[in-house]
């Protein structure tokens, strides 16, 4: 039986507005498909995984980002090397900027990033905040978002979607995410996966692809799921 590592990074202090659903989601349909799954939770100074075939981010209070933030940054080398060996990354809103080159705080103070993307954010006294979906190349995505750090999107780096409700990475320039290679950040809480089952699946092939095994996966039903989606963006909370 085919068993793949999904890591959870940080998943006491990253765990806000349910992101750790997205594991219980790519494991469960992993395992309703027959494939074996271990999850191990990585805490700061825990070594990652050498097997690891997605690594799970999400959000939390910026008193909990700046409690592991040196942590994160310590593994640069170590994620850096990871995304170019192309596995598949999913990082939610703190962990998403701590992917980034930095966080320049409302206050001018620099905070250093891993440089996994590139990616630059900055604090402001705007908080983007609601429910909204994005356009993708792998349909809708539906979320949550609650940030006041805008994110500016690099050359290096492509936008995860467009969202037409104006919000996203900045709140201007209409994208939200950013994208390189496997690696994939978001503000989409929710958890977002919950609610885009077609881009689990994506995640999900992209981690077989990587094994060079076959990315033809068992259809499922979706109906619950996107029934919540649709229930979801018609929500502005």
């Amino acid at each position: 039986m085919t068993a793949l590592t999904i890591v959870h990074l940080y998943p006491r202090e990253l765990n806000i507005y349910g992101d750790t659903g997205n594991v219980l989601v790519l494991r469960k349909r992993l395992e309703w498909r027959g494939f074996g799954v271990t999850v191990i939770g990585v805490h700061a100074g825990d070594p990652i995984p050498t097997d690891t075939d997605i690594l799970l981010g999400g959000g939390g209070q910026d008193a909990a980002q700046g409690d592991i933030g040196h942590d994160f940054v310590g593994r640069s080398a170590t994620l850096g090397v990871m995304a170019d060996d192309g596995v598949v990354m999913l990082t939610i809103c703190g962990s998403y900027q701590l992917l980034g080159h930095e966080f320049l705080t409302k206050d001018g103070h620099h905070i250093a990033g891993s440089g996994v993307l590139d990616v630059i954010t900055r604090g402001s006294d705007t908080r983007l905040i609601g429910n909204h979906y994005i356009d993708t190349d792998w349909g809708r995505l539906v979320g949550f978002e609650n940030h006041s750090g805008l994110t500016e999107l690099g050359s290096q780096v492509r936008p995860l979607g467009r969202t037409v409700s104006g919000r996203g990475n900045n709140g201007n320039d209409l994208t939200e995410g950013a994208v390189r290679d496997n690696v994939f950040g978001t503000y989409l809480h929710g958890p977002v996966l919950a609610k885009s089952p077609q881009f689990a699946d994506e995640l999900l092939r992209r981690a077989l692809a990587r094994r060079g095994l076959s990315t033809e996966l068992e259809p499922l039903d979706d109906r619950l799921a996107l029934a919540a989606a649709t229930v979801a963006i018609g929500r502005p909370r």
